[in-house]
């Protein structure tokens, strides 16, 4: 009997893993970035991109609540499911490499660039921990270097879509994950402060032998001391600083690159029912439980206001100040907030004001590079 060959199915009507399997088929060749992509391939990729940020998110967040309960351990499931995570972008990250599809040159430098730098923090950490023991900060410079990788991917991705000519959902959220990462160090107080509070009442989160080895650090007993280098190392400067500047910055940039308004209020409330979600889900099973930052809502509300404003660096660095500040000295009042010392919110002013003006030409500087159009699949 003669051989009937299948014709060509539509990668459109096929599920994840018939398209990814389709891209092969169809699309796999070696190419220079920024060539022309089929529609339903940029979409695939953009997506997998989310699903890769999503199992990073889950791992770090169940990971930050891991380690105020029990000895740090390598093979931690929150490091096992931030893994699959980081697999999924490196692999990404070679299949844009390769076929220089859904991205351009300038977003695949940041993408490569940020896979060097986690792939050099990664075993630079396990040495930190191996030889200085319990890591007792997010701040430290091997934690750094992680989540200034995430940024650089994140930020590749973000250049990547855009380039595309695409805004929409993925862009959104790709701003989510941006701001969970640089926003991921300060959970350090918002569980340090809860972890203080909670051995003050006898019944403390942390498990004996994590108490025991963090005040051995330090050549002492398990006392109050030694519980607040354990739960609460860093400056009370720090938490307000860094969610002004910060978080005002990745906000401020979301709320340009979307070009909706009240964009900033929704990615930082997305955040915020985000952490709202996974508390009782941690909870539930056993882990300690944090501070929810809700006043960073107000940050992005503050944002979306500054942009129907003039003089938007003033305007917006003094309103994410205001608003930021009185949430955050609101929330210490109604629920709980880490220890912050108020007198850094004017110099978060002027730090934030001189980074808004000096983003301002960088953005348009990139809003002027972009890839050609996505194509429409072509048959046969």
């Amino acid at each position: 009997m003669a051989r009937v060959n299948n014709p060509i199915v539509d990668p459109t009507r096929l599920g994840p893993v018939g398209q990814f399997l389709a891209f092969f088929r169809l699309h796999w060749s070696r190419g220079k970035a920024g060539r022309d992509t089929p529609e339903w391939v940029t979409l695939l990729a953009y997506r997998a991109w989310l699903v890769a940020f999503g199992f990073k998110v889950l791992g770090s967040s169940w990971d930050v609540s891991w380690h105020f309960k029990w000895l740090r351990d390598d093979l931690a499931p929150p490091h096992l499911l931030n893994t699959v995570g980081t697999v999924m972008v490196i692999v990404l990250v070679v299949l844009h490499s390769f076929t220089g599809f859904a991205v351009h040159k300038r977003a695949l430098r940041l993408m490569q660039a940020g896979i060097v730098v986690f792939l050099i923090a990664a075993p630079l950490d396990v040495i930190n921990h191996r030889i200085n023991g319990l890591d007792l900060t997010a701040w430290s410079p091997s934690h750094l270097l992680l989540y200034i990788g995430t940024v650089l991917m994140l930020a590749g991705a973000i250049d990547g879509w855009l380039g595309m000519g695409r805004r929409g959902f993925v862009l959104a959220a790709l701003f989510f994950f941006l701001l969970e990462d640089v926003w991921f160090p300060a959970g350090q107080q918002e569980y340090g402060v809860l972890e203080l509070e909670s051995w003050l009442r006898g019944t403390p989160y942390a498990e004996p032998e994590l108490l025991r080895f963090a005040a051995q650090q330090i050549n002492r007993p398990v006392d109050l001391e030694a519980l607040q280098h354990f739960a609460l190392p860093i400056p009370s400067w720090v938490y307000p600083a860094w969610g002004i500047v910060a978080v005002g910055l990745v906000l401020a940039l979301a709320r340009k690159a979307m070009g909706r308004a009240w964009t900033a209020t929704l990615i930082a409330g997305a955040y915020v029912a985000y952490r709202g979600i996974i508390w009782p889900l941690l909870v539930g099973t056993g882990f300690p439980p944090s501070a929810v930052p809700f006043w960073l809502v107000f940050t992005g509300l503050a944002v979306d206001i500054a942009f129907l404003l003039p003089v938007r660096p003033l305007t917006g660095a003094a309103l994410v100040t205001a608003l930021g500040g009185l949430a955050l000295y609101g929330q210490s009042l109604v629920l709980a907030a880490p220890p912050v010392d108020y007198w850094a919110l004017p110099i978060a002013f002027v730090v934030l004001a001189a980074l808004w003006a000096s983003g301002r030409p960088l953005a348009q500087r990139l809003g002027r590079s972009r890839a050609p159009e996505p194509v429409a699949v072509q048959a046969g």
